[in-house]
């Protein structure tokens, strides 16, 4: 059995808010820590049936680099929601979802350089 490891190192300021995150997997064809300024990370817990999560990210992540990490976050899970069950109409809704979020991000985005 083939076995990959990944490793996340969160680097926290004096205030334990995350300063960098690095990665690592043992099946990589990279040999040094990937940056990353934030992460999203969902686990199953079959036996209590809850999702498990830790969301973290940088200081250095910008408002409008969340809101594309949401949307590309978003329109992944539909995709791998379609994989797993094969239910275009509820795919279809997370796709409308997050592209009708990410269009109402940059519209308040727009407002709000208006006013500067």
């Amino acid at each position: 059995m083939d076995q990959s490891t990944i490793t996340i190192d969160v680097i926290l300021d004096r205030d334990k808010t995350p300063e960098n995150i690095l990665w690592s997997a043992s099946n990589s064809t990279v040999d040094s820590k990937q940056k990353a300024k934030a992460i999203m990370l969902s686990l199953w817990d079959g036996t209590d049936k809850t999702a498990l999560r830790i969301d973290l990210w940088t200081k250095e992540m910008m408002v409008d680099e969340m809101a594309d990490f949401f949307y590309q976050t978003l329109m992944t899970m539909a995709d791998t929601y379609n994989r797993a069950t094969k239910h275009t109409e509820l795919v279809n809704d997370m796709k409308n979802f997050a592209k009708d979020f990410y269009n109402k991000f940059r519209e308040e985005q727009m407002k709000e350089n208006s006013l500067k």
